[in-house]
């Protein structure tokens, strides 16, 4: 089969590049990083008129979704422009929620889809840690087949990238839903949220190695650009095949989770994936995730000591690559999920 985005999703993908292109998303990772959320719940508003964040939620809750492939597009988008904020915990709180039903569904699906709602997350097995949860209008915690709005965001942790703070919710909060479609429901959020990170993780690594093509044609040394160096050009070619070899490992997961939505039986869309879906999106994780972090390294290498200055934009995608290669599922856990599917 010979997989190719449509003329639709291609458009979707360059408005949304026009879109962060004029957002001047730097400016926006400084005011995030720095605790100010102001900039980036305005540029999250305009994704959302765009359209990003109702493509996990369904119809019915005023949604568009679930629309994987059309979720990869957006989502490497993002992570090309290193957009702040729980992208992947939204998204993923999205399924997450239309699994659980009912009224929580009903009071945070609708919100989630127009925008308005920004949502972080923790689920069994992939850490104790929310992204963002300060910045998030609720954090969701799942503990067995119970799902809980946290009372908190609880208290920070270190974290490597300063725009991507890390927090452990506080425990306690009452059960907004039980039972054993939690834990079915928790199984898909856990794809989602890793296939949406993969994405993500292969828009961080493209922008890294654009950014770093150009540096090197007009940085100079023994009177001739470096990008001229054999060896430079070896490397790069290198990091381009790793995000080259990852796009279809991610598209293809995209293939087969849309496939469980399109299955007899799947309502929602918000069951847990078929055998080879979970499978199929660790297969994208690890990939785009090392290629990511493969990118930033050769990002930093090339571009010398410049590469550790703060006032340098290309140090927020350096210190993106590596959290994005581990979160939702580190480089062994999903190898280990890829030999077992």
């Amino acid at each position: 089969m010979r997989f190719l985005l449509t003329d639709e999703q291609r458009e979707f993908g360059r408005s949304l590049d026009a879109l962060l292109t004029a957002a001047d998303t730097p400016a926006v990772l400084r005011s995030w990083a720095a605790g100010d959320h102001g900039p980036g719940r305005a540029l999250w508003g305009r994704l959302a008129d765009a359209g990003v964040f109702a493509l996990a939620v369904p119809e019915a809750y005023g949604g568009v979704g679930p629309l994987p492939v059309e979720a990869a597009v957006a989502c490497v988008e993002l992570g090309r422009h290193a957009v702040p904020g729980p992208v992947a915990e939204t998204l993923a709180a999205g399924v997450l929620l239309a699994g659980a039903g009912g009224p929580v569904a009903e009071e945070w699906l609708p919100g989630i889809a127009s925008g308005a709602a920004v949502v972080s997350l923790t689920l069994e097995g992939y850490g104790p840690y929310a992204p963002d949860a300060d910045a998030a209008d609720a954090v969701f915690t799942v503990t067995g087949d119970e799902l809980r709005l946290a009372p908190g965001p609880g208290e920070p942790s270190a974290s490597a990238d300063p725009a991507r703070r890390l927090f452990r919710p506080e425990p306690g909060g009452a059960p907004v839903a039980k039972g054993p479609a939690i834990r079915a429901a928790a199984r898909a959020a856990g794809d989602t949220a890793a296939f949406a990170t993969a994405a993500l993780a292969l828009g961080c690594g493209e922008e890294l190695l654009r950014a770093t093509v150009a540096y090197v044609k007009q940085r100079t040394q023994f009177g001739v650009p470096v990008g001229s160096f054999q060896a430079v050009k070896h490397r790069l070619a290198d990091t381009l095949l790793g995000l080259e070899f990852a796009r279809p490992l991610l598209y293809g997961a995209a293939v087969e989770l849309a496939s469980e939505v399109s299955r007899p039986g799947a309502g929602t869309g918000s069951a847990a994936g078929p055998p080879g879906a979970g499978a199929a999106v660790a297969a994208a994780k690890v990939t785009a995730g090392e290629a990511g972090y493969a990118a930033a390294r050769t990002a930093l290498q090339l571009h010398g000591a410049i590469g550790y200055t703060e006032e340098l934009d290309l140090a927020w995608w350096l210190r993106r690559a590596r959290p994005l290669r581990d979160a939702w599922g580190t480089p062994s856990a999903c190898r280990a999920r890829v030999l077992a599917g």
